[in-house]
């Protein structure tokens, strides 16, 4: 597993918090049985994001996260997560809560995605969360 973290936008992201990131995913890796190879984490503007949205899913809005997903040659699942760090900036003082833990819990998302989750009824947005906020204490305590 090789995960990458991309800047496409500067953000302020410590070597810790992207360590102990690696950490959770190679956990929810081996929970969730996904065996994950190369997984770029694209740090990027509105702008960037609402581009892609409206190429690749024809919507005409920004949004936090699009999780690109695929299977390589091994089997392996692969993944682009672009993340608009203006979103997640808007998000976290909407929601106040901390930039790191909203970036987290953005990143999480993407990975659960990856791992099969889908978010696009109320259930699967109610266990989704659910693996979030599970993933995210697990984060806390690493």
């Amino acid at each position: 597993m090789k995960i990458n973290f991309l800047f496409k936008k500067k953000i302020e992201f410590s070597k810790e918090i992207k360590t102990r990131l690696k950490d959770v995913i190679k956990y929810i890796s081996g929970e969730e049985n996904v065996v994950f190879g190369n997984i770029n984490i694209v740090f990027c503007s509105d702008e960037f994001i609402k581009e892609y949205n409206r190429e690749y899913l024809s919507h005409d809005y920004e949004t936090d996260i699009i999780t690109f997903h695929d299977i390589d040659e091994n089997g392996l699942t692969e993944g682009e997560l672009l993340i608009s760090a203006d979103t997640v900036n808007y998000n976290s003082e909407r929601f106040k809560t901390n930039i790191e833990e909203e970036f987290s819990r953005v990143i999480i998302h993407g990975i659960l995605h990856l791992c099969g989750y889908r978010d696009e009824t109320k259930r699967e947005k109610t266990v989704m969360r659910n693996k979030e906020n599970f993933y995210l204490k697990e984060l806390k305590g690493s």
